[in-house]
Parts: structure tokens; C-alpha cells; sequence
């Protein structure tokens, strides 16, 4: 047995008023049967009303409020793939603002405390389906705007990941694992004053600074001590699990703090480069093809859990 579920089917609980809620609720019943995911229909209409907010804003409200707030900067975007990168970036502080409001609302859970693996607490629902509503935005984006199997890879991964705190599985860690999403925030703000011809200012600088500050404080230090909590819990509960089950959490979690530190480590020189005088002169020809700019794209699509 994977998990111990609980009853299969439990009546919906008002976490939020949103409209056709019913409907959704109803819908999401037989493929959460089907999953062993009891606690998706009453969170479905979060998930299902976050999609299309993080949709609109990729397709509709991010283009419209850019093109007049940063018409120069905005309107030299000459091919699809560096307006649908700004675009992103928008959606991506979206859902950074919300998520880490919603993910600290769910830290002084005594429920998600006194059981680390199998606990609930409604909050986390709320949460993990505003996650669910972004990475099934960003897979689709992936999938229909292809640039790299990786990004595709990510999205995937994090919805299947996520989705299954529903059942519910890893309530405590779930939230704290999306704290790393706080570096992102500076990540898409040194991008944004690249595309804003502030590369190389003092703006930059402070924003780097902060950036290379909190990635280190929240995706390694913290990302780490959080890892180790987390591989006591599943051994703890690994007469539960499957070996299958044991070692794809735990290797998925060390590889994506591996990566942490290879990342961590380009965007050191990712950032010293602005500031390199030999560099200055590529700068304005070459908008986000360096081998630096690369390595803060990589950044800015690294797992949250």
C-alpha cells in the first residue's frame, strides 16, 4: 500500500466560494475515485479557476498592460518566442505572490505537525491547487510553445508531484518546498531590467545581490535542512511505502538540490558578467544569448518540490 487513503469519496468542504463550484466538484469526483486523490473535488474549482487566471494573464492581460506600460521595451520584441519569455515572466510573478502568501498561511498547521506525511489541513489544499493551476499552464505552454524537453519535463513532473498531496500525501513538506519559489521573484526582476535597458546599473546590482542572497538562503540552506527533514519522514514511513516510491522521492528531492547548487553556482557568474567591463559591449546586441542569460533561464524553471 502506497498510501493509507482515506474514505474515497468525502463530502465537499467550503474552502472557497467560486462560481459553477458544484459542477466542478462534480466533475473532478470520478477521475479523484479513479486517482485515490479524495481530497481533489473540493479543491478542483481552485485549481481549475487558477488555470485560467494564469492563462488570461499570459495571453491576454500580461500583452495588453506591457504594450502601454513598457511600450518601448515591450514593442522591440521582434520574435514570438521573446514576447511569449516576457509574457512568462509575468505569470511567473503571479504566481509567486500568491503561492508564498498561501504556502506561509499553512506553517502553523498543528495537524500538518503532528504528521508530517499524512496530515491535511485544508489551507494546503488551497495552496497545492493554485500550484496545480500554474504547472498545468506552464505544461501546456511548454507542450504547445516547445523550446526545450526540459521545461516540458519540469512542468509535468511538478503537477504530478503536487497533485498527489491531495490524496493526501506530504501536506507538511509541500508548501515549504514552494518557498523556493522567493528567488524567483529577483530572478524576474534581473530579467526585466536586462529587457528594460538597465543591464549592467545599479539597480541591478542591489536586485543581484539579493537575488544570489536569497537563492542561497532559501533554495540551499534552508532547501537542504528541509531535504533532510523530509528523507527522516519517508524513512520513518518506509515500511508504508514502496521501495518504487521511496527512492523516486528521495532521488527526485537530492537531484533537484544537486541542481540548486550547479544553478547557484551559474548564477554567480551569470550576474558578475553585467558588471564584467570586457562583457559590456555584447550586451545590447545579444538580449538573453549568453551562456549566462541561459543559465538564469534554467533558474527561473527549477522545481519547487
Amino acid at each position: 500500500m502506497y498510501v493509507p487513503a482515506p474514505p474515497p469519496d468525502p463530502q465537499p468542504h467550503a474552502v472557497m466560494a467560486l462560481p459553477f463550484s458544484d459542477f466542478l466538484v462534480a466533475v473532478a469526483r470520478p477521475v479523484a475515485r479513479l486517482l485515490r486523490l479524495p481530497h481533489l473535488p473540493e479543491h478542483f474549482p481552485t485549481l481549475f479557476y487558477a488555470f485560467l487566471a494564469f492563462t488570461a494573464m499570459h495571453l491576454y492581460i500580461s500583452p495588453f498592460f506591457s504594450a502601454r506600460i513598457f511600450p518601448i521595451s515591450y514593442g522591440k520584441l521582434r520574435t514570438p518566442r521573446a514576447v511569449n519569455q516576457w509574457n512568462i515572466q509575468m505569470v511567473s510573478l503571479l504566481h509567486v505572490f500568491v503561492v508564498l502568501s498561501l504556502a506561509v498561511s499553512c506553517f502553523g498547521s498543528e495537524t500538518l505537525e503532528a504528521d508530517k506525511l499524512w496530515g491535511w489541513d485544508d489551507r494546503v489544499g488551497t495552496t497545492v491547487a493554485v500550484a496545480c493551476g500554474y504547472f498545468l499552464w506552464d505544461t501546456l505552454d511548454a507542450a504547445i510553445n516547445f523550446d526545450d524537453l526540459g521545461f516540458l519535463i519540469h512542468g509535468a513532473s511538478c503537477f504530478t508531484l503536487y497533485m498527489m498531496t491531495f490524496r493526501p500525501f506530504l501536506g507538511y513538506f509541500a508548501p515549504r518546498f514552494l518557498t523556493w519559489e522567493l528567488s524567483t521573484i529577483f530572478l524576474n526582476i534581473h530579467r526585466f531590467l536586462d529587457k528594460t535597458g538597465y543591464t549592467g546599473s545599479k539597480a541591478q546590482w542591489v536586485n543581484g545581490v539579493i537575488l544570489l542572497s536569497t537563492f542561497f538562503s532559501v533554495r540551499i540552506v534552508y532547501g537542504w535542512y528541509l531535504t533532510f527533514n523530509f528523507m527522516k519522514a519517508l524513512y520513518g514511513a518506509r515500511n508504508e511505502l514502496s521501495v518504487v516510491y521511496l527512492l523516486c522521492f528521495a532521488l527526485g528531492n537530492l537531484t533537484l538540490n544537486s541542481l540548486n547548487i550547479i544553478w547557484f553556482y551559474k548564477m554567480i557568474f551569470a550576474v558578475r558578467k553585467r558588471f564584467d567591463n570586457e562583457a559590456r559591449p555584447l550586451r545590447a546586441a545579444a538580449e538573453g544569448a549568453s551562456d549566462a542569460a541561459s543559465a538564469l533561464s534554467a533558474t527561473g524553471n527549477a522545481p519547487a518540490a
